[in-house]
C-alpha cells in the first residue's frame, strides 16, 4: 500500500485509503458509494461493507452516500484506515408535502395523496407539465387525445365522475383555483406536483373537488441558496408512418368509381332508364399509375419545436425570489399551425421579521395558436378526414404552381381543395392571462398564525378567423362568400382568503387546526361579430365587410363564499387523525339549495412506530390509512334554476314588435352534485427506503347528476335541468419504487398499476337507459359501465340468395337489405333487424392502465426511459363510416377493394356490394369497434454531465441530453392514436373512445442542454 503524504509545501501524491461503512446498529451496509470529493473517482461497497479507494492524496474528502441515510462528508487525513458510521436518514418521511390549505409530513398524511417533482420530469420536451407526468400516477389517466400543438391532454382521476359536466380535475397553482385551462402553464416554473385523489385529501376544495384535485407549487427561492439556470431544447416532429390512412391511391380509386359507375349503370337500366355515362377520369384507370395525389401525406410535415427557460432563484434571511422567463415556439405537423407562449413569473417573499412576511407571485403569460378546423369528422367540417376522403385523381397543385379551386371528381361530393383551406383559411387565436397573488403571514402568538391572500386569474383572449373565397367544405365547393369572424373572450376571477392555523403539542399530543373563509367571484364576457360581403380575398379586416351577421353578446358570473377548517392530530407520530369540514354557497343554486357540506375524515397507524416492530429492520416504515368523505362538482353552468328569457319578435296590427319570451323553465330544486368515496390504503417501504410501496383501494358514489330530463310538450317546453341519477366506481392503484442499484452504477424504477370499474345504478326517471339519437355512439344504461358502445352487432355479408333468405332483414325507409348487403345479428330473434336489436357492442373503459419508468446513471452520463398503458379498452373509428362509405361519393381505404362483387366473388365477408344508399352500413355496428389497448414508449433520454472544475468560478454544471418523445406505439388499433377519445379532449364523460380523425400525435426527437451558473 501506498503510505505517501503530502509534505509540508502541500505536493500532492497518491493515497490508497480503506476501511468499513456500517450503519446504526453496526450492521454492515452494501452498495454504498464512496467518492473522493469534487472529482469522479469512487467506489461501492462489497458485500461486507469494505471499500477500498485510491486517492489524490491525504488530504483528500471521501463523500459517503447511500439510500435511506445520510450523506456524510469524512476526511482522510492521511489516514490509511477509515471506517465510517451512517445514521439512518428519516428525510423520505419528514419531507413535508403540498397538501389542500397548507403541508403535512408525508409520514403523517392519511389521504391518497401522490407527489411529482419537477426534477423527475424536467428533461422531456413537452409543451404541457400535463405530458410528463403520463405513467406516473396510480389512477390518474392522462390522455394525448390530439396533437394539436399546445392542447389535447385529457386527465381523469379515478374515472369519470359526472354525465354532463366536466370530468377534469381541479388545478390549484400556488393556492389559486383556476377558473381557465392550464395549457398556458411554464413547465420550467414548476417545483412540485401533488395530486390529491380521495374525499379525505380534496374535501377542504368541496364543491370543486369531485373530480380530484392536483396542486401545483412554483418555484422559490431558497435562503443561503441562488442559481442561475438556462435551459433550452431543439427538437423535429414527425408523424410516424403506423397509424396513417391505407387509402386507395389515384389508379385503385379510378378503377373502384369505374365499378361504381357500372353498377349504377345496371342497375338505372334495370329500371327502365338510358344508363348512365362512364366520365372519362375513370375509363383507363392504369393511366394514374404511378401518380395522384395523398392528401395526408400533402397536409403533413416535419415540423420544429424550440425552447428556451432562463430562471434565477436566489434566497437570504429576509428575502427570497424566483424568477423564471420562458419562450416557446412549436410549429404543427400539420401545415400552417403553429403555437407560440411567452412566459415569465416572479415568486418573492420577504420576511419583517420573526412574526410577519408577505409574499408576491405574478405570473404573465401570451400565447398565440394558428390553427384550422383540423380535428373531427367530414359534416363537422374537419379538414384532416374530409382530405383523405376526397379524389387522389385531384391534384393539389398544378404543373405550372398554380392552386385548383377544387379537388372534385365525377360522382363525388363537392370539395375545395383541403391544401388551400389549411394554409388560406385563418384560425388565429391570441390569449394573454395574468396569474397573481399576494399574501401576509402573521404568527399572533407562539404557534397561532393567520393567513390573509387575495388572487386573481385573468384572461383575454381574441380569436380571428377568415375564410376567403378559394376555401369552402364539403358539399360547398368554391367559390364561396368570403366570410370573417372576430371573437372576444374575456373572464376574470379573484379570490379573497383568511385563514388561521393552530399548532400546538401537549406531551406526545401534537394538534393542527385550521378555521377559514374564502369569497370568490368570477365573470365572464363574450362577444362575436361576423361579416360577409368582402371586396376581393386581398382584404380579410372584418371592416371591409358590406354585410353583418347578429351579434352575439353573452355575460356569464358565479360567486362563491365559503367556510373551511380541518384539525389533524397525532400521537407520538404513530396515531393520525384527520377531520375536514368545508361549507360552500354559490350563486349556481336557488336560495332554498345553495348552500352544500362537505365533511371528511380519515386515520392512519404508523406501524412501523410500534415497539414490537423495532427488531424488524428491514422494514423502514408500514402504515395503514383509511379516509372517507364527501365531495361535489359545481361546474354545471349559470342560471339553471332560473327561468330566463331570450328576444322575440311579435306582431300587433301588421307591425313588427321586438319583445321577451321565456326560454326555458327554471327547476329551484336543482342541486349540487354529490360524491361520497371511502379509500382504504397501504404505504411500506423497506431496506432503509430502496422499497416503497403503495396500495389503495377506493369505492365512490356520485349522486345528483346534472341532466335535461324531458317533460311533456304541452308545457312548451322540452326538457328541464334537474338533478338523476347515481353512479358507482371502484378501484386497485398498486405503485412501487425501488433502488435496484445503489453502487456507480445506479438504477431505480417506478412502477404503477391502477384498476378502474363505473357502474351506473340509477337514471331517475329512466328506467333502462338515457335518451339517445338511435345512430349515436355511446349509451348510458342502467347495470353497464359509463358509456358503452351501443348498435348493432355485425356479423358479415348476405354472401348467396341462400344466405338471405335465411337470415333476418332490415327493412327500412332509408335502405333496404339484399344480396351483398351488411348483416347484422338479430338479437330479439323476431326475423326483423330494427332498433330493438341493437345492444352493448363494446366498453371504451380499460380494464387497467399502467406506467413505469426506469433511470439509471453511471459517472457522468444518466439514462431514463417512461412507459405507459391502457389494455382492455375499445376505440370506436368512427372515420369508417365515411372512408368506407360504398355509394362512391368519398375516397375509400385499399381493403374496399376486397368488397362482395356477385355470390361467386363474395369478398371478404367484411365490405359490402356497392350500391346507392347504404345507410343501413353506416350504423353504428360493431364492425368499428375493436380494441385499443397499447403500449407508448413516451418518453427515452440519454444524458451527460460534463466534468467541471471545482475552481471554475462562473459554472456550476453543464449537462446535455437528447430526447425521444412519443417513441414508439404498440397497439393492434388501426388508427393513428389509441389514446384518442371523442370530443372536447375526453372531458365530457357522454362522449369517450371515439375517434373522428383527430390531429397526428408527433414523434419528437430533441437535443437539450442544462447550464447552471454559480
Amino acid at each position: 500500500m501506498n503510505t505517501a503524504r503530502a509534505n509540508g509545501n502541500n505536493i500532492k501524491q497518491a493515497f490508497e485509503v480503506s476501511g468499513k461503512v456500517t450503519g446504526d446498529n453496526g450492521e454492515a451496509l452494501v452498495g454504498v458509494t464512496v467518492s473522493e470529493k469534487g472529482t469522479t473517482n469512487g467506489v461501492a461497497t462489497d458485500v461486507n461493507g469494505n471499500f477500498k479507494l485510491n486517492v489524490s492524496s491525504g488530504n483528500a474528502v471521501l463523500v459517503v452516500k447511500y439510500i435511506g441515510y445520510v450523506t456524510k462528508e469524512v476526511p482522510v487525513n492521511s489516514t490509511a484506515v477509515v471506517n465510517i458510521k451512517l445514521t439512518a436518514d428519516s428525510k423520505a418521511l419528514n419531507e413535508v408535502v403540498v397538501v389542500a390549505y397548507g403541508s403535512q409530513r408525508k409520514a403523517d398524511i392519511t389521504g391518497a395523496v401522490t407527489t411529482i417533482k419537477a426534477a423527475d420530469v424536467k428533461d422531456q420536451p413537452v409543451t404541457q407539465f400535463t405530458q410528463s407526468i403520463q405513467g406516473r400516477t396510480p389512477g390518474v389517466l392522462v390522455n394525448q387525445t390530439t396533437g394539436v400543438p399546445g392542447q389535447g391532454i385529457s386527465i381523469r382521476i379515478r374515472g369519470a365522475a359526472s354525465i354532463g359536466a366536466s370530468a377534469q380535475p381541479l388545478y390549484v397553482v400556488d393556492g389559486v383555483p383556476l377558473v381557465s385551462g392550464i395549457n398556458n402553464l411554464n413547465p420550467a416554473e414548476i417545483e412540485s406536483f401533488t395530486v390529491l385523489k380521495d374525499a379525505s385529501s380534496t374535501a377542504l376544495y368541496g364543491s370543486r373537488a369531485a373530480n380530484g384535485v392536483i396542486i401545483i407549487t412554483t418555484k422559490s427561492g431558497k435562503p443561503g441558496q441562488s442559481n442561475l439556470s438556462f435551459d433550452a431544447f431543439y427538437g423535429i416532429q414527425s408523424v410516424p408512418q403506423k397509424g396513417r390512412p391505407d387509402m386507395m391511391n389515384a389508379e385503385e380509386f379510378a378503377q373502384y368509381e369505374q365499378d361504381v359507375f357500372k353498377e349504377n349503370d345496371r342497375i338505372d337500366r334495370s329500371k327502365g332508364g338510358a344508363g348512365i355515362a362512364m366520365p372519362a377520369e375513370y375509363q383507363n384507370p392504369s393511366q394514374y399509375a404511378g401518380k395522384g395525389t395523398n392528401w395526408y401525406n400533402v397536409l403533413l410535415r416535419n415540423a420544429p419545436i424550440q425552447s428556451y427557460n432562463l430562471s434565477l432563484t436566489s434566497g437570504t434571511e429576509k428575502l427570497r425570489t424566483a424568477a423564471t422567463i420562458g419562450v416557446l415556439n412549436q410549429d404543427g405537423v400539420l401545415i400552417a399551425s403553429n403555437y407560440k407562449r411567452y412566459s415569465a413569473r416572479v415568486n418573492s417573499d420577504y420576511k419583517f421579521n420573526d412574526k410577519l412576511s408577505i409574499g408576491l407571485n405574478v405570473a404573465p403569460t401570451y400565447e398565440k395558436l394558428a390553427n384550422g378546423n383540423t380535428d373531427g369528422n367530414i359534416f363537422g367540417g374537419g379538414i384532416l378526414q374530409n382530405a383523405i376522403a376526397s379524389s387522389p385523381i385531384s391534384p393539389y397543385i398544378n404543373p405550372d404552381g398554380s392552386l385548383p379551386l377544387t379537388s372534385q371528381s365525377p360522382g363525388l361530393f363537392g370539395n375545395p381543395n383541403w391544401y388551400r383551406v389549411a394554409t388560406e383559411a385563418k384560425n388565429n387565436t391570441q390569449k394573454g392571462r395574468l396569474l397573481s397573488n399576494a399574501y401576509a403571514n402573521l404568527e399572533i402568538i407562539k404557534g397561532l398564525t393567520f393567513r390573509s391572500s387575495i388572487n386573481i386569474d385573468y384572461v383575454n383572449e381574441q380569436n380571428q378567423q377568415w375564410n376567403p373565397s378559394t376555401t369552402g367544405g364539403l358539399f360547398a365547393p368554391p367559390p364561396i362568400t368570403a366570410n370573417a369572424s372576430s371573437t372576444s373572450n374575456i373572464y376574470y376571477s379573484w379570490l379573497a382568503e383568511n385563514t388561521l392555523n393552530y399548532k400546538h403539542s401537549i406531551g406526545d399530543h401534537n394538534f393542527d387546526v385550521l378555521v377559514g373563509y374564502t369569497a370568490q367571484k368570477y365573470r365572464q364576457d363574450y362577444n362575436r361579430t361576423s361579416g360577409f360581403g368582402f371586396p376581393n380575398d386581398a382584404i380579410s379586416s372584418l371592416s371591409a365587410a358590406t354585410q353583418f351577421n347578429p351579434p352575439v353578446f353573452d355575460i356569464q358570473e358565479w360567486s362563491l363564499a365559503s367556510f373551511v377548517s380541518r384539525l389533524n392530530y397525532n400521537y407520538k407520530n404513530r396515531y393520525l387523525l384527520s377531520a375536514s369540514f368545508r361549507r360552500d354557497g354559490s350563486s349556481r343554486f336557488a336560495p332554498n339549495a345553495k348552500y352544500g357540506n362537505f365533511p371528511a375524515i380519515s386515520a392512519g397507524w404508523n406501524i412501523s412506530e410500534e415497539k414490537f416492530m423495532s427488531d424488524v429492520s428491514f422494514i423502514s416504515n408500514l402504515k395503514l390509512r383509511a379516509g372517507y368523505g364527501l365531495n361535489g362538482n359545481f361546474n354545471i353552468g349559470n342560471y339553471g334554476y332560473i327561468p330566463r328569457t331570450q328576444i322575440t319578435n311579435y306582431t300587433f296590427d301588421g307591425s313588427l314588435t321586438p319583445g321577451t319570451s321565456i326560454s326555458n323553465i327554471g327547476n329551484k330544486d336543482l342541486t349540487w352534485e354529490k360524491s361520497r368515496q371511502l379509500d382504504l390504503g397501504l404505504d411500506f417501504s423497506a431496506l432503509n427506503g430502496r422499497i416503497f410501496f403503495t396500495y389503495d383501494y377506493f369505492h365512490k358514489i356520485t349522486t345528483a347528476m346534472l341532466y335535461n330530463v324531458g317533460v311533456p310538450l304541452a308545457s312548451g317546453f322540452s326538457s328541464i335541468s334537474a338533478n338523476v341519477g347515481k353512479f358507482q366506481f371502484h378501484g386497485h392503484e398498486f405503485s412501487i419504487n425501488s433502488q435496484n442499484l445503489v453502487g456507480s452504477l445506479k438504477w431505480s424504477t417506478n412502477f404503477n398499476i391502477s384498476f378502474v370499474r363505473s357502474k351506473i345504478l340509477d337514471l331517475g326517471p329512466y328506467s333502462r337507459n338515457l335518451p339517445r339519437d338511435p345512430n349515436s355512439a355511446n349509451i348510458q344504461m342502467i347495470g353497464q359501465p359509463l358509456s358503452v358502445f351501443y348498435g348493432y352487432k355485425f356479423i358479415g355479408v348476405y354472401k348467396d340468395q341462400q344466405d338471405f333468405d335465411n337470415s333476418a332483414k332490415y327493412l327500412g325507409a332509408d335502405s333496404k337489405s339484399d344480396v351483398g348487403t351488411v348483416k347484422y345479428a338479430d338479437i330479439n330473434g323476431d326475423g326483423v333487424i330494427d332498433l330493438k336489436d341493437q345492444t352493448v357492442i363494446g366498453n371504451p373503459n380499460p380494464d387497467f392502465t399502467y406506467g413505469m419508468t426506469n433511470s439509471l446513471s453511471y459517472k457522468n452520463f444518466d439514462f431514463s426511459t417512461t412507459i405507459s398503458g391502457a389494455y382492455g379498452g375499445d376505440l370506436q373509428n368512427r372515420t369508417l363510416e365515411y372512408i368506407q362509405n360504398l355509394d362512391g361519393v368519398f375516397n375509400v381505404t385499399k381493403d374496399v377493394a376486397n368488397r362482395w362483387k356477385s355470390p361467386t366473388d363474395p369478398g371478404d365477408g367484411v365490405h359490402p356490394r356497392i350500391v346507392v344508399g347504404t345507410a343501413l352500413a353506416r350504423y353504428t355496428n360493431s364492425r368499428w369497434v375493436s380494441d385499443a389497448s397499447y403500449l407508448t414508449v413516451k418518453n427515452v433520454t440519454l444524458g451527460y454531465t460534463v466534468p467541471m472544475n471545482t475552481n471554475n468560478r462562473y459554472i456550476k454544471s453543464v449537462r446535455l441530453y437528447t430526447s425521444a418523445q412519443q417513441l414508439f406505439v404498440f397497439t393492434k388499433y388501426s388508427g393513428a392514436n389509441p389514446e384518442v377519445s371523442g370530443n372536447e379532449g375526453g372531458s365530457t364523460p357522454l362522449d369517450i373512445g371515439i375517434d373522428n380523425t383527430s390531429y397526428p400525435v408527433p414523434r419528437t426527437i430533441s437535443f437539450g442542454v442544462n447550464v447552471n451558473l454559480k
